[in-house]
C-alpha cells in the first residue's frame, strides 16, 4: 500500500499490474487426465496469438481484495447523499433487487415460447397499467432503454402522426429550461430547434410562444417541473396554444417524482410522455444497471407505438373438481406486431426487463398512498434545503421550489471561487456534489435534488456543509482552491485528462 503526498495520508490503491508476481495463480486446474493436443491443431491460424498476453500473475485474495478496494473509493448512493439536481439519485431499496434476482425472471429466456412467459408477460402488462394510473396516459411502450432513447423514440412517433396526417413540419420548439437531451433528440429526426426563451419568473414565456408556435411547427417539448424546479403553472394554456396550431406536446418526465401520485400530464394535455424509471421509480443508474425509459402516449397516437406490444385476451380453460369439468376463464397475455403505422420496433425483445421488474416491485411496496407520500417528501425535503441555504447563496427563481432547486454561485464567483470549486469541496465533507453550469440560463448554477429518501439529519449535515463553505469563501477563499485533499485522488488538470487520457498501462 503506498500513500500520496501532500495533505492527505490517504491509501492509493495500485493497479493491478502492479502488484503482478511472476508464478503466481488464483487457482490451478488437476493434471489433464486424456490426451492433449496442441492448440495450434485446434484453432485456426489466424485465431493464434503471435505472442503471450501479459496479464497480472495474482492470487485470488489479491485479486478481491483489490477490486473491493477501488469499489469502496467510488462515491454511490449507498454510501454517500447525492444531491444531483435533474437526476433523481433516490435509494433502491433491496427488495427490488431480490425480485429482479428471482430463478423465475432471471432464467426466463426472450426467446422463450409466449406460452412459457406468461408470468413475465402479466408483469409487464400491468406494470404499464400503473404508468397509465400514475401519468394519466392512454397507452404505454415499455421498449425506450433511457430516457433520452424515450425522447427519441417520442420524436419518430410525432414524425410518424404528421406524415400519416399529410403534413410537413420541420420545426421543434424547447423552452430554454428544458433537458439538455431534448433538442439533441429532436435534431437526430431531422428537425430544426428553436429555443422558447423563460420569462422574469423561469418558466414558459406564453406572448413568445404564441408568436413563435406556427403551422411549421410540430411539437413542443417541455420539462414539468421544468430543470429550475418550478412547476409551469400556466401549463394547460401552453398545451391549448399548441394544440390550437395544429402541433403536439411531448413533455420530458424526468422530474416526475415531484407529481407522481399528485398530478397527472394526461389530465393537463400532453400528449406524449416518458418516464425514467432509473429515476422516479428507484432504479438504479449507469453502473448500477441500465436505465429506462417507457412513453406514454394519447390514445389518438396509440396506434404509432413501437412493436410489439403486450395484449391480453380471455382463454378458456377447463377445471377438474368434485362436480366433474367445468369451464376456467384466465387471461392468455401475447406479442401483438400487427400495427400498420407503428414506427417499429425500438429495442430488441421488450425493454430493460430488470428495470422494470425492479420498478414494478417500487410501486407494489409503496401502494397508492406510498406513492403520494414520496411526491411530498420529495417537495419538502427540496425547500427545507432551499430554505436553510438562501441567505448564503443566491436563489434566482421562484419563492418555493418542487423537488430541485437552483442556487447561484454568483456571489462567491466575486471572490474567486466559482461552483466547480464548491463541487470540489463537498467531497472534503463526504458529499458528492449537486449538478452545476446546469442549466445554462443561471450563472454559475448549481442544481440541488434531495429526493424523499435523505434523512432530516442527512439534509442538514449538507446544508452546514454548504454553509461552512459560503463562510469560508467570505473569510478566506484560498482554503476552497486546491480540493478535494480528503479523496485518495486530488485534483486532476481535467482539461488535460480529456485531451490526453492514459488509456494503457506501463511498467514504472
Amino acid at each position: 500500500m503506498s500513500f500520496k503526498h501532500g495533505d492527505s495520508m490517504n491509501p492509493i490503491e495500485p493497479l493491478i499490474f502492479e502488484k503482478s508476481s511472476p508464478g503466481r495463480r488464483g487457482f490451478t486446474f488437476p493434471a489433464c487426465d486424456v490426451s492433449e493436443k496442441p492448440v495450434m491443431n485446434l484453432l485456426p491460424q489466424n485465431m493464434l496469438r503471435t505472442q503471450e498476453t501479459k496479464l497480472p500473475e495474482v492470487s485470488e485474495v489479491d485479486v478481491v481484495r483489490h477490486f473491493t478496494r477501488i469499489s469502496q473509493l467510488n462515491f454511490c448512493v449507498d454510501t454517500n447523499f447525492y444531491p444531483l439536481g435533474s437526476c433523481t439519485m433516490k435509494y433502491n431499496p433491496k427488495v427490488n433487487e431480490d425480485a429482479a434476482r428471482m430463478e423465475g425472471f432471471t432464467k426466463l429466456h426472450p426467446y422463450q415460447p409466449v406460452g412459457q412467459c406468461q408470468g413475465a408477460l402479466k408483469l409487464l402488462y400491468d406494470f404499464e397499467q400503473m404508468l397509465k394510473d400514475i401519468s394519466g396516459m392512454s397507452a404505454f411502450t415499455l421498449q425506450p432503454a433511457a430516457g433520452a432513447h424515450g425522447e427519441l423514440t417520442g420524436m419518430l412517433i410525432i414524425r410518424a402522426y404528421m406524415e400519416k396526417k399529410g403534413e410537413t413540419r420541420h420545426k421543434i420548439m424547447v423552452p430554454d429550461s428544458a433537458h439538455g437531451t431534448n433538442p439533441a433528440s429532436a435534431a437526430l429526426c431531422g428537425y430544426e430547434v428553436e429555443a422558447i426563451p423563460s420569462n422574469a419568473e423561469g418558466l414558459v414565456d406564453i406572448k413568445k410562444l404564441k408568436d413563435s408556435f406556427t403551422r411549421d411547427t410540430a411539437a413542443l417539448m417541455i420539462t414539468n417541473p421544468n430543470t429550475l424546479g418550478l412547476f409551469e403553472k400556466d401549463i394547460v394554456e401552453i398545451c391549448t396554444i399548441v394544440h390550437d396550431a395544429g402541433g403536439l406536446v411531448y413533455c420530458d418526465g424526468a422530474n416526475m417524482n415531484a407529481l407522481m401520485g399528485i398530478a397527472r400530464p394526461g389530465d393537463m394535455g400532453v400528449d406524449i410522455l416518458h418516464l425514467n424509471l432509473h429515476k422516479t421509480f428507484s432504479t438504479p443508474h449507469g453502473g448500477g444497471g441500465p436505465g429506462a425509459g417507457p412513453i406514454g402516449v394519447t390514445e389518438e397516437l396509440r396506434p404509432f407505438l413501437p412493436v410489439p406490444r403486450i395484449e391480453v385476451s380471455a382463454a378458456e380453460k377447463t377445471m377438474v373438481g368434485e362436480n366433474g369439468r367445468s369451464p376456467l376463464c384466465s387471461d392468455l397475455f401475447h406479442l401483438k406486431y400487427n400495427y400498420p403505422d407503428s414506427i417499429g420496433r425500438v429495442r430488441a425483445f421488450y425493454g430493460h426487463a430488470g428495470m422494470i421488474i425492479r420498478a414494478y416491485t417500487y410501486l407494489l411496496s409503496l401502494g397508492k398512498e406510498g406513492v403520494c407520500k414520496a411526491g411530498e417528501y420529495a417537495v419538502l425535503n427540496a425547500n427545507y434545503l432551499r430554505h436553510k441555504l438562501k441567505e448564503y447563496y443566491d436563489i434566482p427563481y421562484g419563492k418555493t421550489c418542487m423537488h430541485e432547486f437552483v442556487i447561484s454561485a454568483k456571489r462567491q464567483k466575486g471572490k474567486g471561487v466559482s461552483a466547480l470549486d464548491i463541487a470540489k469541496k463537498l467531497l472534503d465533507y463526504g458529499f458528492h456534489a449537486p449538478t452545476i453550469y446546469f442549466p445554462l440560463i443561471v450563472e454559475e448554477s448549481m442544481m440541488i435534488e434531495p429526493t424523499e429518501t435523505e434523512s432530516r439529519e442527512t439534509l442538514d449535515a449538507f446544508a452546514d456543509a454548504m454553509i461552512r463553505i459560503a463562510t469560508d469563501i467570505e473569510q478566506r477563499p484560498e482554503v476552497v482552491h486546491n480540493t478535494p485533499q480528503t479523496t485518495p485522488i486530488g485534483r486532476p488538470d481535467e482539461v488535460r485528462a480529456a485531451r490526453e487520457p492514459k488509456l494503457r498501462w506501463e511498467k514504472r
